[in-house]
């Protein structure tokens, strides 16, 4: 039940470090439980099945030919060329996009057809690929250090109904430099601090730059299309609840339904939440994306091992 009642999200899932396999899957179950969205998380796989994050092997964007938004939890993928079609399609039609933390290098595609969704793409048609052309940025780099610094992120569009309900937000994913397409309107910008905690004080040689942001990009015969774009968003950094209602707010906004934003709208979590501290092959192995089907089982269960041993 609920105002997403009849419209279907679909989220990808394929980052390396800052655990998408967690995060997008317990804002999924939100967006269903609270607020009626049919959705569907796809992940990256390994051969037996199980969840590896940003392998590129993902299956299913077939999906994509009904969705009525998506959300990017994804970093150096090279889809096969049959999937990657799907995601091509969807932009063709300017379909809506809400797009996290590695999003903006979403692809690393050396060469074939889809080359120039690469981050690295020089060809000026599509200068800096989908990061840049529809997010709004590629990789700029690292502004600050991962698990030394984390920030707080001060909203500097304050009506906006993305930030309704938004008393403060603290990331504890590290802060990514950015200069957004000249077209894009940040929402808000980064504070790095010199700790891991929300009263950790400012990093004297950071300025603040956008962390947050919204455009609107083109599809194949001029349609225009919502983006969010989110420099941070580790899984980590939902447990905020700061973070976590900007990203239901923006969710909502992004799928065109900003007039059923509340302040006081629900955003608790939909079963147990376990995400653990992101890093480079940190994950929970053996974990299929059915172990967390249904709205009780744990996200994702911690009795699993983060590493091969």
């Amino acid at each position: 039940e609920g105002p997403g009642v009849g419209k279907h999200i679909v989220f990808l899932a394929g980052d390396h470090e800052y655990r998408s396999e967690e995060l997008l899957p317990a804002l999924a179950r939100i967006m269903a439980k609270h607020y009626g969205f049919s959705t569907t998380v796809l992940f990256t796989l390994d051969e037996e099945g199980f969840i590896q994050p940003g392998s590129s092997n993902m299956k299913g964007l077939d999906v994509l030919e009904n969705a009525d938004l998506l959300v990017l939890g994804l970093r150096f993928q090279n889809f096969p060329e049959d999937e990657m079609q799907h995601f091509v399609d969807y932009l063709d039609r300017a379909g809506p996009i809400v797009g996290l933390r590695t999003s903006t290098h979403a692809f690393q595609i050396p060469d074939g057809p889809f080359r120039k969704y690469a981050w690295d793409y020089e060809g000026g048609e599509y200068f800096k690929g989908f990061g840049r052309q529809v997010l709004g940025e590629t990789w700029a780099g690292h502004y600050g250090t991962n698990h030394e610094q984390s920030s707080n992120v001060i909203p500097i569009a304050v009506d906006h109904p993305i930030f309704s309900g938004v008393e403060s937000i603290h990331a504890v994913s590290g802060g990514y430099f950015a200069n957004p397409m000249p077209d894009s309107v940040p929402l808000a910008k980064g504070v790095v601090l010199d700790g891991m905690t929300a009263d950790s004080p400012p990093a004297m040689d950071k300025e603040q730059v956008p962390v947050v942001w919204t455009r609107t990009y083109q599809g194949s015969e001029g349609q225009s299309g919502r983006v969010f774009t989110s420099t941070h968003g580790a899984s980590e950094d939902l447990l905020h609840p700061g973070y976590r209602r900007m990203l239901v707010n923006a969710t909502l906004w992004a799928a065109g339904m900003e007039s059923e934003i509340q302040s006081d709208s629900p955003i608790s979590f939909v079963g147990p939440f376990h995400p653990v501290t992101y890093s480079f092959d940190g994950y929970r192995r053996c974990v299929r994306p059915s172990d967390m089907a249904g709205w009780d089982s744990p996200i994702m269960n911690p009795d699993h091992p983060v590493t091969d041993e």
